[in-house]
């Protein structure tokens, strides 16, 4: 019998271990301002359910290739679970935990009914074909079938997923009920129930905080948005539209700036036509990570978790950050934040504009009724101001950084659930 001695050297942290050791610390610091006892922190860190499934998808050449899928339902004391669906490469369990922990106190601090889920697939769907694609979130549908449903826990895009990634979720989750089922995912079509206003939500959620945290006119302010995805490229062009100066965007091709403010309009149908911010004509070219260290007034992390780190915060000369990806800010470069008097609006705060959009689209699904855009987006300016009311109001009371204040709520919230509740049996 041979012997196999495991390896000395430690495992290498991975993006989705540092996502949810930044979630956990954040867990841990609001128990402590909430008094929680250990048996409660603990039954908060822990998710609920987490499903790894293998996910076979037929490639067009006949080759079978077999990936890791996941679904992670993190609390459902507040109500039904409720998370995005992201396809990416580097997606693991560790992450989807950390992305559905911080749905979680989102939905808390916005005041909906929902708790915290995520799930995704770890694979690159720009090396997929639409036809490839479609067979691989259909499979993905069926293996997480059990956990999901209108009542149970509502899907929706994330990185990587689109309305129509939604479209096929929601048929094949209808077919296996015999009968159409719209409020299965959030995110659809117009055709298939989807709500006015919901493309658009987190970035315009954004927008709507980051011009309350300004407290001045938007006239003059200047802003780098990182991330010209979904969230980004749109959130730069609701604050250009308000009067904001956007001067610098990135992807992951690049950046580009002009410091007398970009044609965000023009610049997204460059990235339309080309695919990238790199080479727009009207722009110099950037280095990705210098656009953190410019002289702007307000900066907009809007792509992945863990970008603001300690090595490059002590660089950046925002005077706010204003969160519209998922963790984009480590603990350490909190801390160095913080002692610099940067303002960060945390993002279960900054982005909850979809998952409050999602729920208006789920209310609507569940009644076969429908809102105008102008009645949903009032309701979501609504719900986002006066959640930073709350934020700040606390944050002012008891000394605390807005993203202390927004978990020390968020948290608070779901923990009042829990005792409510009693435990079972």
């Amino acid at each position: 019998m041979t012997l196999v001695v495991p390896s000395m050297t430690p495992a290498p942290i991975t993006p989705g271990r540092q996502a949810l050791d930044s979630a956990l610390h954040q867990l841990g610091q609001a128990s402590d301002h909430l008094g929680l006892d250990d048996g409660l922190r603990l039954m908060l860190a822990t998710p609920r359910r987490s499903l790894t499934v293998s996910v076979p998808v037929r490639r067009e050449n006949g080759r079978l290739d077999v990936v890791q899928g996941f679904r992670v339902q993190h609390n459902v004391s507040r109500g039904p679970a409720k998370g995005g669906i992201r396809f990416h490469p580097s997606t693991d369990l560790d992450e989807v935990t950390a992305l559905a922990m911080w749905m979680t106190w989102k939905c808390a601090l916005v005041g909906i009914p929902y708790g915290g889920a995520k799930g995704g697939v770890a694979v690159a769907p720009d090396t997929l074909t639409t036809r490839e694609l479609e067979r691989l979130t259909r499979r993905y549908v069926n293996e997480i079938l059990p956990l999901i449903g209108p009542e149970k826990d509502i899907p929706a895009p994330d990185v990587g997923t689109d309305e129509q990634t939604m479209a096929w979720i929601m048929d094949t989750f209808s077919v296996n009920a015999g009968y159409s089922v719209p409020g299965v995912v959030t995110g659809k079509p117009m055709a298939l129930g989807g709500s006015l206003g919901r493309a658009g939500a987190t970035s315009r959620g954004v927008q709507i905080v980051a011009l309350a945290a300004l407290g001045r006119s938007p006239e003059g302010v200047t802003v780098a948005v990182q991330g010209f995805g979904k969230v980004g490229a749109l959130a730069a062009q609701y604050l250009s539209d308000s009067g904001c100066t956007v001067v610098a965007v990135s992807d992951v091709s690049g950046a580009v700036h002009a410091s007398s403010g970009l044609d965000i309009a023009d610049l997204r149908a460059w990235v339309a036509e080309t695919g990238s911010v790199r080479g727009y004509r009207h722009a110099d070219a950037l280095d990705r990570d210098e656009l953190f260290e410019l002289d702007v007034d307000l900066l907009v992390p809007a792509a992945l978790e863990g970008v603001i780190t300690a090595g490059n915060a002590p660089r950046i000369q925002a005077r706010l950050i204003v969160e519209g990806a998922n963790g984009p800010t480590t603990p350490e470069a909190d801390e160095i934040l913080t002692d610099r008097g940067t303002m960060v609006v945390p993002d279960i705060l900054a982005n909850a504009g979809g998952v409050i959009v999602s729920y208006l689209e789920w209310v609507q699904n569940m009644q076969a009724y429908s809102w105008s855009a102008a009645e949903v987006e009032m309701r979501l300016r609504d719900l986002m101001q006066s959640a930073y009311g709350e934020v700040k109001s606390l944050a002012a009371d008891r000394g605390l950084t807005l993203r202390q204040a927004a978990h020390v709520i968020g948290v608070g919230r779901v923990a009042e659930a829990h005792q409510m509740r009693g435990l079972y049996p």
